[in-house]
């Protein structure tokens, strides 16, 4: 799938830089959090943050001023809710580990569980310590064709499925939850709620809460907030229950970047290399992963202007390319590159593979000037070995 491009970033002070680096857009930020709190005004719904995309927890105070709270993946994302954010605090995993249960229960207030047997094995602990137990269902129907982002994929290990439920011993059980979408509008959401609707109806009479999950790409140009926000207040008349969302990529959607230098130059079976300091393996594995070719400031797709480069990264993967780019004028050792859409899902998959160092990671306040809030050297690298 392909994220939308963003906006030139103004930087004042863009030349100081040190490369690479991810710039967070303090005011892009806030930009998205205004629309999904205008969402939640007009709904009564609560919307999170999904840690999972976005955990640059600098700037949560000000997503703190906006959403409702976050949710996290796992023991640590739940610790940085509690210790940075302090408000709801919810947690999905796919199997809580035992000797970590308890310690979460401390910190979140909602624990949705993957499956029955989860459910069963820690339900007097959850109780116990008063949290408000969730199971998440698969409804069993994709509105995408990238299986690796498809939880409703034939074999998905991926929540409980209706069948699933036949018999079961639901006591206990205060919410529904549900993610089976990956950056897609609110038609998708639209249909996965009928089916939703028709498949887990017992269930949903009994709730006091339903998580749409994520997926949703709210803060995109184009985005049909009316058909979501028609959703939410269906779902919460017909049941009674409180509505929750959880996106990662709406709140920080179009809100970084990164900042890079062309390091050198190669020129092989007429394709212009361009070497830069980042990398698509260490850097942005979406690139690899999804894939997806992402955004880049002053550039076209290949011919369309004079100057056509493979952006490519320096490692020894021969795969680490970030893709075909064209240019005005011709590329030149030391010039700097920005890439876009660079906050998500970018500093929390990065890694070190052939020691290659961590970006740097600025704030772009509201001002235009950036503020350094990390810096990470050879310790980093080798620590975690």
């Amino acid at each position: 799938m392909k994220r939308s491009s963003a906006a030139n970033c103004h930087i004042k002070n863009f030349d100081s830089l040190k490369t690479p680096c991810y710039v967070i857009d303090e005011s892009a930020v806030e930009r998205n959090c205004r629309i999904l709190a205008g969402v939640m005004e007009r709904t009564g719904c609560r919307i999170l943050l999904a840690q999972k995309a976005f955990s640059a927890y600098s700037i949560y105070p000000l997503i703190g001023k906006y959403l409702s709270g976050t949710t996290a993946s796992g023991l640590y994302e739940a610790r940085l809710s509690k210790e940075e954010m302090g408000k709801e605090n919810h947690i999905f995993s796919p199997a809580y580990k035992d000797e970590e249960f308890d310690e979460i229960a401390t910190l979140c207030d909602h624990i949705v569980f993957n499956s029955l047997s989860q459910f069963y094995r820690y339900r007097d602990r959850c109780l116990g310590f008063g949290r408000s137990a969730g199971l998440r269902v698969n409804p069993e129907f994709s509105t995408q064709d990238h299986a690796v982002y498809d939880p409703c994929m034939p074999g998905s290990r991926l929540g409980v499925t209706a069948e699933d439920l036949v018999g079961a011993d639901l006591d206990g059980i205060e919410g529904l939850h549900f993610h089976t979408l990956c950056e897609q509008d609110s038609d998708a959401l639209e249909a996965t709620l009928e089916v939703v609707e028709e498949k887990f109806s017992g269930l949903l009479r009994r709730v006091k809460w339903i998580n749409f999950g994520g997926g949703h790409h709210i803060t995109r140009e184009g985005y049909d907030i009316e058909r979501l926000e028609r959703c939410i207040l269906h779902m919460r008349d017909a049941y009674g229950a409180e509505i929750y969302l959880e996106p990662g990529e709406a709140v920080a959607l179009n809100a970084g970047y990164l900042v890079t230098e062309v390091l050198d130059l190669v020129k092989n079976s007429g394709v212009e290399n361009a070497v830069l300091d980042a990398s698509a393996a260490c850097h942005m594995p979406d690139v690899l992963e999804m894939p997806y070719r992402p955004p880049l400031r002053d550039s076209a797709q290949p011919g369309i202007k004079p100057y056509t480069y493979r952006l490519a990264g320096n490692t020894c993967l021969a795969g680490d390319i970030i893709g075909d780019y064209s240019f005005d004028e011709p590329l030149s050792v030391g010039n700097r590159l920005v890439f876009e859409d660079m906050a998500i899902y970018s500093m929390v998959k990065n890694n070190t593979f052939n020691g290659v160092p961590l970006p740097f990671i600025y704030i772009l306040e509201k001002s235009g000037n950036c503020r350094l809030i990390k810096s990470f050297g050879y310790g980093d690298f080798k620590g975690r070995l």
